[in-house]
């Protein structure tokens, strides 16, 4: 009996992993039920009829039927669409496609006259009963369908629906979709009084208003989770619904929206939601049409091309009209995955991986020279505060140096528009990274005033944008709390009041895309970055989504500031240091201007010391070329003038 059962079960797998019934089965069926109503409509004609129909009227009734239908299936396609993915929309085609058979048919019935009397009677009646038999198999095969794929799942875990919008309902009326497969839904749940009771595609709407109200909800129907249409929805309710979850272990879920199952972040379920989530903000809006249209038909270099940056910068470009796509990066692992990707998700895209290193001005002039890129995104750098703290002359090297060769390169060979990622740590820097990185924006941006005056030739328009931590980025800080809590903590803080801003990595990307176009040479863009965050905030926050409880679960743990590190990052779009721009979310950082031949020596000084390892020459030469760098926690504090 235990295998006959096994077996079963098999055969029902097998038949609910079929995704699409062929198209040739479906036009057969259709062709089909359309003879039989033809048939059904002759039987009950001739109930009313003492001599009927003769055999030769019927066969040329219902061979006129046959070949109607399969004209109007062929001109109208009805047999192409995925049953199980029906809309109304979609039955009203169907709907259409049988009134042009019934069109087609009395053409027929008139021109050989084999119907003397009540022809349009009889093909009003085919009509109706063909369109019943056909969407009748289909509602059929559609719960048969949903029949056999939920009997695969016998562990469903009961969950509501936030909400009783549009998006809600829906979302309900999709238990079949794969995402939802390990889910029931049991009901709605709102914050309005007034819709209490009521009951929405035949699920019970339930009203609470405290955390007891939850608690009794799930203890009466085994309510195991919340589900959220949106991340949004979720933000919404963070500090009241999501902490009642958190504190009765009920699981809080978002459904997956479009660009995560487009880049493979979820599998087959909806998930549980990310602290990505609950720190994000409204979107910033983006005119991507007009960036592609500024970019549309060019050749495109990406420095840094595989890093989190960089390599997201490299899909949005990806996803407009450009000529090629030209990735350059010193990472051998990371650009094999980036090549992969693209290759995949992109495959007319004319895309050129290139393994090469800024410092390295012979292979930068050869990748100038052989693919002659129009514009630049310059992403590559080390960013790393306590790494490059300890190795500062690598800092220099590439941030500075390299920055210097890609620049010297676009100038060389004529690139229209250079746009190089900075970050806020440039903003009076306490750290050599962010000293590094102000002196690479210095560097750039000398050389553009000097191209505009003419003590340069050339005519690259050279522009900066500057941006705080971008969420889930590599090395950064949400990625190495997940995996300490996974790994049972402690979850390590550097200071109880350290505080960070925090954008999205395809936020910042779209950002710097929007930047790059709108400017006009020799500005330093700046971001709105939102609210800060507290860190150790962050963190408990972190554990608790993870379903533990901090400092009791999971220990947070103070380990003191690291070499270089300040408290609080500047607050990058301060209207006293910015001026606006068309667009509310990007000003232009008001900073000093610097004359290309005076900053030169400093650069090729900096250079010399770098390459030569000399490091206090060359930190007493960053200080003394950018004063407001003052050293933070760090060995090189005694190099600051008092």
């Amino acid at each position: 009996m235990s295998k006959i059962k096994t077996h079963l079960q098999r055969i029902i797998l097998r038949l609910s992993n079929i995704k699409y019934l062929n198209r040739w089965i479906i036009l057969m069926a259709d062709t089909v039920l359309s003879v039989l109503a033809t048939l059904f409509v002759i039987f009950s004609v001739s109930l009313f009829r003492h001599n009927g129909y003769s055999v030769t009227t019927t066969c040329l009734l219902c061979g006129f039927s046959l070949l109607s239908m399969l004209v109007v299936s062929y001109l109208f396609k009805t047999y192409a669409n995925v049953i199980r993915h029906a809309t109304l929309r979609e039955n009203w085609r169907h709907f259409v496609a049988v009134a042009g058979k019934e069109i087609l048919f009395l053409v027929a019935i008139q021109l050989t006259g084999i119907l003397s009397e009540n022809a349009i009677l009889f093909v009003v009646a085919d009509f109706f009963v063909t369109v019943v038999l056909q969407l009748a198999v289909r509602v059929v095969m559609l719960n048969v369908y949903n029949v056999l794929r939920l009997s695969t799942y016998t562990k469903r875990k009961h969950i509501l629906v936030y909400g009783t919008s549009d998006e809600s309902v829906t979302l309900a009326q999709g238990g079949s979709n794969v995402y939802m497969m390990d889910y029931m839904v049991s009901g709605f749940l709102t914050t309005n009084p007034n819709k209490h009771s009521l009951r929405i595609a035949s699920q019970p709407v339930y009203y609470i208003d405290t955390i007891d109200e939850l608690k009794d909800l799930a203890v009466t129907h085994n309510i195991e989770g919340i589900l959220f249409p949106s991340p949004k929805l979720a933000q919404k309710e963070e500090k009241r619904l999501v902490r009642y979850c958190e504190n009765l272990n009920l699981r809080i879920l978002v459904v997956p929206n479009m660009e995560e199952m487009k880049n493979g972040v979820i599998n087959r379920s909806i998930r549980r939601i990310n602290i990505e989530d609950l720190l994000g903000r409204d979107e910033i809006q983006i005119n991507m049409k007009e960036i592609g249209t500024l970019l549309q038909g060019k050749s495109v270099l990406v420095t840094g091309a595989a890093g989190s940056i960089g390599s997201e910068i490299c899909r949005q470009l990806a996803k407009f009209d450009i000529r090629q796509l030209v990735c350059y990066d010193m990472g051998e692992t990371p650009m094999h995955n980036l090549r992969l990707e693209l290759e995949e998700k992109f495959p007319r895209l004319k895309f050129v991986p290139v393994i090469g290193d800024v410092r390295s001005e012979a292979r930068l002039d050869f990748v100038f020279r052989t693919y002659h890129p129009q514009v630049v995104f310059h992403a590559a750098a080390y960013k790393h505060v306590p790494l490059m703290e300890e190795n500062p002359c690598e800092a220099i090297r590439v941030n500075v140096y390299g920055t210097r060769n890609v620049a010297d390169a676009a100038v060389k060979y004529g690139i229209e528009k250079f746009v190089m990622v900075s970050t806020d740590k440039a903003v009076n820097p306490t750290n050599i990274m962010g000293c590094s990185k102000r002196l690479a924006e210095i560097y750039v941006q000398s050389l553009n005033m000097a191209i505009q005056k003419g003590e340069v030739s050339g005519k690259t328009k050279f522009i900066t944008t500057r941006f705080g931590n971008v969420l889930g980025s590599n090395g950064s800080v949400i990625p190495r709390f997940k995996e300490q809590i996974k790994n049972g903590g402690p979850v390590t803080v550097t200071h109880p009041d350290i505080i960070r801003f925090f954008m999205t990595i395809p936020e910042a990307c779209r950002l710097v895309l929007e930047a790059g176009t709108m400017g006009n040479g020799g500005e330093i863009f700046v971001f709105d970055m939102g609210e800060p965050v507290r860190i150790a905030d962050l963190a408990r926050r972190m554990i608790e989504l993870a379903g533990f409880r901090p400092d009791k679960d999971i220990e947070i743990k103070f380990t003191g500031l690291r070499p270089g590190e300040k408290l609080y990052e500047e607050v990058l779009s301060d209207k006293e240091n910015t001026k606006e721009t068309p667009h509310p979310k990007i000003n232009v950082a008001a900073v000093r201007e610097y004359n290309y031949a005076e900053v030169l020596p400093h650069i090729e000084l900096l250079t010399k010391y770098s390459t030569e390892v000399r490091i206090p020459e060359m930190v007493i030469e960053m200080k003394e070329f950018v004063p407001e760098f003052k050293s933070k926690n760090s060995v090189y504090e005694m190099y600051d003038k008092k």
